[in-house]
């Protein structure tokens, strides 16, 4: 099974062309981001990718905003999926990985959003996931997996870190719930959360090789899972960003890293244990 890395859009200010240029240059095989609305703009990016030879992961955020508007029904969500299905379309995904829906929902209310969503992406030829993210309806491991067994074909794209902060406990403590739904996982968002919060200032910093160690044990039981499953490749994107996940200095708020450099060194930690991981298979 080959591993895809991807780079984020989240955080990056230059130009599109400015992204695969440097996406290309630290060995991604795509970006992943959220369709413009503008069709020049869709236009532009297509050029671009296919000038660098890159793939393209879709990103659709429901309810007005990465954290949602409280009150906004699931017809609202579901009006908000199609309109980035219908954006995203041009620039040929690969699939598109959906933060969706609310923690505040029912699950049947939940249920029904997904279902919908699923449907809409078929409409338009777009494989969809949805990713594990607080706030959302997918919000904790145990509301995830009940979820899953109600809509046994739903993908998933794995933010670990997320329910680090909402269970206040690294995930190597919910390892049955995380084999559980593995199967269902298409993709994987690779940022090191902590028991306070959702990025850790460097995943290279030896204070917080736990925390790195207990996300990459979820991850080798997705990728176990993804291999049975016969994947031809499995997708990762380093996704360590900015808006309050970027640690800063008190009074002058100057960040203590780049967010670039955490990236990059996530991506090729993860090259790294990617090949050791199956080569300890291999010997078994």
């Amino acid at each position: 099974m080959q591993q895809q890395m991807f780079k984020t859009m989240w955080g990056f200010d230059g130009s599109f062309e400015e992204a695969c240029i440097q996406a290309k240059e630290a060995g991604f095989d795509g970006l992943e981001g959220r369709a413009p609305l503008e069709s020049g703009e869709r236009t532009y990016r297509k050029e671009m990718l296919k000038q660098y030879d890159l793939l393209y992961i879709a990103e659709i955020v429901t309810g007005g905003d990465y954290v949602p508007e409280r009150h906004l029904s699931v017809n609202a969500h579901l009006d908000d999926v199609e309109t980035a299905l219908r954006n995203s379309v041009e620039l040929l995904p690969l699939f598109a990985t959906c933060i969706g829906g609310c923690d505040a929902w029912s699950e049947a209310e939940s249920i029904r959003f997904f279902d919908k969503a699923m449907q809409l992406a078929e409409n338009y030829g777009i494989d969809i996931c949805f990713e594990t993210h607080r706030s959302r309806s997918l919000f904790n491991p145990w509301t995830t997996r009940r979820i899953v067994e109600a809509l046994p074909q739903m993908q998933l794209t794995a933010d670990i870190s997320h329910w680090c902060v909402v269970c206040e406990r690294q995930m190597d403590t919910e390892l049955d719930t995380i084999a559980a739904i593995a199967p269902n996982v298409r993709h994987i968002h690779a940022r090191v959360g902590y028991d306070q919060g959702p990025q850790v200032p460097h995943p290279g910093a030896p204070e917080y090789a736990y925390a790195l160690r207990a996300h990459q044990q979820c991850w080798e039981i997705i990728w176990n899972a993804q291999k049975q499953n016969g994947m031809k490749a499995t997708t990762m994107t380093p996704e360590f960003g900015p808006d309050g996940y970027l640690h800063t200095l008190p009074f002058t708020q100057a960040p203590i890293a780049d967010l670039w450099t955490l990236n990059r060194w996530m991506a090729n930690e993860e090259r790294q244990h990617y090949n050791r991981y199956q080569e300890q298979k291999a010997l078994l």
